[in-house]
């Protein structure tokens, strides 16, 4: 009898089917750890009803026509979308450290979709919280022109600007192995990320030295993005194109951006739980 490998022995087992175990596996854990989603949600809720308290009237007199609580929103929105990316590590060293990961590792799962079914997961608990926060911000005075297709359009930017986040997080979580490294990686970026960017104060109010990294930051093309579908025109900062007219030209040039760094994170993350498969099982 001839020895068969792993992948013979799947019995008819698909991609598809690998994609959605891991969804369902990561979906559960989810929704049986409802604390992860509520404090998830707690710092940005904090950051849109203390910045619209404190800086609101300041803010808004130096904005053109929209109040603060409408150009908040989107740089919120964003957050959301962030710190539910960065929890992504830490519950992928849970994993680690329980021996699940290593169990995943010898099982003949395709690792594409064990990433891509654990960023679905993801991407669920993304939507509720997006979400969640639009309506806050509407009942605190932000007003989406775009209307509900706009909201709808806004949680699917969020969606694919997250996941570049997750995979760099997931990747932290395979290289250190370690709940407070993930943790301590995943913040130090995430504050400051969102301090040299377009998302609370327009950027030809800050220094040079920020609009210039801001050119360079992720966050500055999301939120642009986001903000230019709940204003309904055209607020890229960092780039100057004319070829699309109105928000598009906000738009086409954040979203290919976007997509980019999503496919080249989400292609780093899928090597790095390759790599940790080549590593550890013989």
């Amino acid at each position: 009898m001839s020895a068969s490998t792993p992948t013979a022995d799947r019995h008819g087992a698909s991609f598809a089917s690998d994609v959605w175990v891991t969804f369902v596996r990561w979906t559960i854990k989810s929704v049986r750890n409802p604390f992860v989603l509520v404090v998830s949600l707690v710092q940005p809720i904090i950051f849109l009803v203390l910045f619209t308290q404190v800086f609101g009237g300041v803010a808004t007199a130096a904005l053109e026509g929209i109040s603060y609580e409408t150009y908040l929103v989107p740089a919120i929105v964003i957050q959301v979308a962030l710190v539910a990316a960065a929890t992504s590590g830490i519950g992928l060293v849970n994993d680690i450290e329980n021996g699940m990961f290593e169990k995943t590792l010898v099982s003949p799962m395709n690792r594409t979709a064990v990433f891509l079914g654990k960023t679905l997961a993801e991407v669920v608990r993304i939507v509720v919280q997006v979400l969640t926060v639009l309506g806050l911000g509407v009942l605190l005075g932000a007003e989406i022109a775009t209307g509900v297709p706009g909201a709808v359009v806004i949680t699917a930017i969020c969606v694919v600007f997250s996941v570049w986040f997750t995979a760099f997080s997931n990747v932290l979580a395979v290289l250190t192995r370690d709940e407070e490294s993930t943790i301590i990686g995943a913040n130090l970026l995430q504050l400051p990320l969102l301090f040299v960017s377009s998302a609370f104060l327009p950027l030809s109010a800050l220094p040079d030295w920020i609009q210039t990294v801001a050119a360079f930051n992720p966050i500055t093309y999301g939120v642009d993005a986001a903000r230019a579908v709940m204003l309904g025109e055209d607020t890229m900062t960092v780039l100057e194109v004319t070829a699309f007219g109105g928000m598009w030209n906000t738009l086409v040039p954040a979203l290919a951006v976007l997509f980019g760094l999503a496919i080249g994170c989400g292609t780093v993350a899928i090597y790095a739980i390759g790599r940790a498969a080549s590593a550890d099982v013989r």
